[in-house]
């Protein structure tokens, strides 16, 4: 046998790099962020903004995969940015990057349609797997912020109807950014099928759309996080 027959005749196309936009008033923070992630070769940053006008064109022009968002921008706090970029149906995913690990800020961010939510003080291992589990569409979370998601379990507010065995396995694809279809797939049932149990989820849970159908559950101690 020749040696042309051990080589490769279909090579696969290399996986292209996550590309982020930074935005965060600080430049020295950007910079530190900018070198800590651009260690990993599967993670470009693109661009950054320093405030959140400034955010809404870069994203406008760059389109990134993922955003990196502080809660509090010099013009715009970090829930309206969000929910703006949700308005424009933009598919860049939210990763929340934050100084604060309080309540309000962590539910303020996540009702506005963030994927995650990490504090800046984390190791960097940890920021670095937040923004990979982000650019997938999957939901990230400090351990401390778990840990006060956990307590809007208590709130007197809590959706009622509790969720069949079906819909908490929905749920908890839900939480990973799942489509409809991909959660069909996923529990070996019809696309359809999905999507209703998805829609009955969001009337259960008075949720506008997926996301806020997630974070309602985690209130009401449906989804562990």
């Amino acid at each position: 046998m020749t040696q042309d027959a051990f080589e490769p005749t279909d090579l696969a196309e290399p996986k292209r790099p996550i590309s982020v936009l930074l935005a965060d008033d600080h430049p020295p923070f950007r910079i530190g962020m900018r070198t800590l992630l651009e260690q990993n070769p599967r993670i470009r940053v693109v661009g950054e903004a320093d405030t959140g006008a400034q955010t809404l064109q870069q994203l406008e022009r760059l389109l990134p995969d993922v955003l990196v968002l502080d809660c509090q921008l010099p013009d715009l706090d970090g829930p309206t940015v969000a929910r703006e970029v949700r308005r424009r149906q933009w598919r860049t995913s939210i990763l929340a990057l934050s100084a604060f690990d309080e309540l309000s800020y962590i539910r303020g961010m996540l009702i506005a349609g963030v994927q995650g939510y990490v504090l800046k003080n984390e190791a960097p291992g940890v920021i670095v797997a937040a923004v990979e589990a982000t650019a997938q569409g999957q939901s990230y979370f400090s351990a401390s912020v778990s840990q006060h998601l956990a307590r809007l379990a208590h709130d007197p507010n809590e959706p009622k109807g509790a969720p069949t065995e079906r819909e908490q396995a929905v749920l908890r694809l839900l939480a990973e950014g799942l489509t409809n279809a991909a959660i069909a797939q996923r529990l070996n049932i019809a696309e359809r099928t999905a999507a209703y149990h998805v829609e009955n989820l969001m009337a259960k849970l008075a949720a506008n759309n997926r996301t806020e159908a997630v974070v309602a559950a985690i209130r009401a101690g449906w989804l562990k996080v």
